[in-house]
């Protein structure tokens, strides 16, 4: 007997809300995918290897759920609709529990996260055989898995936009996780509500129930995210927090105790007020006080301002560029009364200018020259900050110095990262510059810490006076600086050197930290 038109309604409005919860799985599948592997990689770092790993578990996972849908039989709605209270649930308190883990008992989070990617991955494999099985009675089969997989697919694609333009500037990990929880439950709600009879009237108010509650449990995490982002950070730092902010590249941390000011970026630390001036001079001084000529300086990094702090010194020669990619750093420099008094406003001084960009690419598209060029980058902890440490940068860096230009850049520690210092020298020494030299210093904060300056001509960088007050760098630290003992002399053979296609330092950086952790 044919279809009735009321037949046929009901049947379109079956499909289209089945199609809604085939995309909304899609997208929340690829957002619980992306926020652990980034969570993870703030945490333990090294981005490449979390997400690989990550990505890997999560499709192999996806892969036993596929396998495992074949299991279920009879009525596939009930199951579905269990199975996505559960999913939003999990998702929904994923990146939540993986701070707590990490608070808490950090040497278990490289256990506990595989085993949460794993769960979420075996569920959301079961998901699409199950939508597929359950469209199999309105399209024939050919239709039924270009449907589920087109719609799936697209829903993949809003996902990969929604995170890095929306979802982390926004909401932050933490928060994000929470809403797509809720929305994941979402598709519980639309299948209780639009197959109420498949479900049955006992089994309806029971899950019913069950999304109540798990919804209203995500609520709450996410009415209580701030207090509970600020209590789970407090607890990672010995020090009061007194500022913090997620921006789209990074944590930004601020600590106090005493007069003693800490900033963290993600959780590393990258300056104590009391001895930060030991680490600004080194690395300002000696390239400065090489340089013929200091009428233009770049300042690649050194958004805090203390780099240029140290530059202004040398005014009313010194122009000053400074290039940073996260606006909230120097917001936070120019706007924190404390920030503000330890770089003494050098960010609004009338001859500085800031960018925010990548410091490879402001490099590769800048045709102006400078007479000193300064590196006060982040430790290279991942394949993006390597890069910047790569010899086709130093290179670039070469290119834009002016006949008699200098470049330095820090260069991590001697000590503790042995290996990565030596092949940071070594790459700049493979680079263009005529003149290349290690030097050190001690930062009670840091202990022994590195580097590289180079030069287009030869002279005896020991041998320099500097010509401003320091607090620190007088003649015979200077002389120090440029003599290294014996345990931290490179060894041989060489470490190799660092380019884009190889990034060699990385693994060395990464190797050296692990073994003092």
């Amino acid at each position: 007997m044919p279809n009735t038109g009321e037949d046929l309604a009901t049947s379109r409005r079956d499909v289209f809300v089945l199609v809604v919860a085939i995309f909304i799985a899609g997208v929340c599948s690829i957002v619980y995918e992306l926020l652990i592997s980034t969570v993870s990689s703030y945490f333990l770092g090294d981005t490449i290897k979390q997400f690989s790993i990550i990505i890997g578990m999560y499709m192999a996972a996806m892969g036993l759920g596929a396998y495992l849908s074949r299991l279920l039989k009879g009525d596939l709605i009930p199951f579905f609709i269990k199975m996505e209270i559960a999913l939003g649930f999990i998702g929904g308190v994923s990146v939540p529990f993986l701070y707590t883990c990490y608070a808490l008992r950090p040497e278990a989070y490289p256990v506990l996260m595989p085993l949460l990617v794993l769960l979420i991955g075996v569920l959301i494999g079961v998901e699409i055989p199950l939508l597929a099985r359950i469209l199999d009675k309105y399209y024939v089969l050919k239709i039924n898995i270009s449907t589920v997989l087109s719609v799936d697919y697209v829903g993949a694609l809003v996902a990969t936009i929604l995170f890095p333009f929306i979802l982390l500037p926004l909401l932050g990990t933490f928060r994000s996780s929470l809403v797509f929880g809720v929305l994941n439950m979402g598709i519980g709600f639309i299948m209780l509500w639009r197959f109420s009879d498949s479900v049955g009237a006992k089994y309806h108010r029971r899950y019913l129930l069950y999304s109540i509650v798990s919804v209203l449990m995500l609520l709450i995490l996410l009415l209580s995210a701030q207090p509970l982002i600020r209590v789970w950070s407090q607890s990672l730092y010995e020090d009061q927090v007194i500022f913090q902010k997620r921006t789209p590249y990074q944590q930004l941390v601020l600590t106090k105790y005493r007069d003693d000011l800490n900033f963290f970026i993600n959780g590393n630390l990258q300056f104590s007020s009391r001895d930060e001036y030991r680490y600004h001079e080194a690395l300002v001084h000696i390239p400065m006080a090489a340089a013929r000529r200091r009428e233009n300086v770049l300042v690649l990094g050194g958004g805090d301002g203390l780099a240029v702090r140290e530059i202004l010194k040398y005014k009313p020669s010194a122009f000053v560029t400074v290039v940073d990619l996260d606006p909230e750093v120097v917001a936070l420099a120019r706007r924190n009364p404390l920030m503000r008094e330890l770089n003494e406003a050098s960010l609004d001084h009338p001859q500085v200018m800031v960018f925010h960009t990548d410091a490879y690419m402001f490099l590769e598209s800048r045709e102006s020259l400078y007479d000193v060029i300064l590196a006060d980058l982040p430790d290279p902890n991942n394949v993006s900050l390597a890069r910047l440490y790569s010899r086709e940068f130093y290179d670039l860096a070469f290119s834009r110095l002016t006949r008699r230009g200098v470049f330095a850049t820090q260069s991590t520690s001697p000590y503790y990262a042995k290996n990565a210092f030596w092949c940071i020298y070594e790459t700049v020494r493979a680079s263009r510059f005529e003149n290349v030299v290690p030097y050190h210093v001690f930062v009670p904060s840091f202990g022994d810490w590195g580097f590289v300056v180079a030069s287009k001509d030869r002279f005896d960088y020991a041998a320099l006076e500097i010509p401003v007050p320091t607090q620190f760098l007088g003649r015979n630290a200077l002389k120090r600086c440029f003599q290294f003992e014996k345990d931290i002399i490179a060894g041989e053979p060489a470490p190799r050197t660092n380019t884009l296609d190889d990034p060699q330092l990385l693994h060395y950086y990464l190797e050296s930290w692990r073994n003092w952790r």
